[in-house]
């Protein structure tokens, strides 16, 4: 890792403190589920960002930080849900504990070889809820249009997580080679975390 990847990576953890500090005032003033599931995300993310800093890529290669690390997707999607499809939200919370729960069994529990089936469903499902459920609430006039960053940063991470995945499997997904993933990894998780950050920042100052 460079000390550029450790300076970007050290600004994606203070724009996710920034985020933080932002939802949490809106949640001083009008308490709700989803925002404290936003926290957790951005909260994640942080330490995710500190931890890389301090011991660099090589950590992505524990099993402990692949089950931690999808509190990300899986906490902003389902704050999503409690936000914009409350009616959704009993079933969804379902599927994120069971989706956890399956992640944390196939890497803790030494199932690896259920990986390539358990990680595309789980994330995948996550993705595409981030990056859906903001375009379709800026399309019903529901959020602002700033919102639709959201989706931006949930394509981001989705193709950087799932050159991640190919990789850790041994395998390329697309022309993304262990060198270019690496290379670009501390970029995309700036971009996302910048582009999620601003666009929920965007619909608090809307409500």
């Amino acid at each position: 890792m460079t000390w550029l990847d450790r300076i970007i990576l050290l600004l994606t953890g203070l724009t996710a403190l920034y985020a933080i500090w932002r939802v949490y005032q809106a949640h001083q003033k009008a308490p709700k589920t989803a925002y404290v599931l936003y926290m957790v995300s951005f909260a994640v993310l942080f330490v995710a960002g500190v931890l890389l800093i301090l011991f660099g890529y090589g950590l992505l290669a524990s099993p402990w930080v692949v089950v931690v690390t999808t509190l990300i997707p899986l906490s902003l999607a389902t704050g999503l849900i409690y936000d914009l499809k409350p009616e959704w939200a009993k079933g969804y919370t379902i599927f994120s504990i069971l989706g956890f729960l399956a992640i944390a069994l196939v890497y803790l529990g030494g199932q690896e070889q259920w990986a390539k089936f358990v990680m595309p469903i789980v994330h995948g499902i996550a993705g595409w809820t981030i990056v859906l459920v903001p375009l379709w609430a800026v399309s019903k006039g529901t959020a602002p249009g700033g919102f639709v960053l959201v989706a931006v940063g949930g394509i981001l991470i989705g193709l950087g997580g799932i050159a991640l995945a190919f990789l850790k499997m041994g395998k390329q997904f697309l022309f993304f080679s262990q060198e270019v993933v690496l290379t670009i990894l501390a970029p995309l998780l700036f971009l996302m975390t910048l582009a999620y950050a601003w666009g929920f920042v965007k619909k608090l100052l809307a409500a």
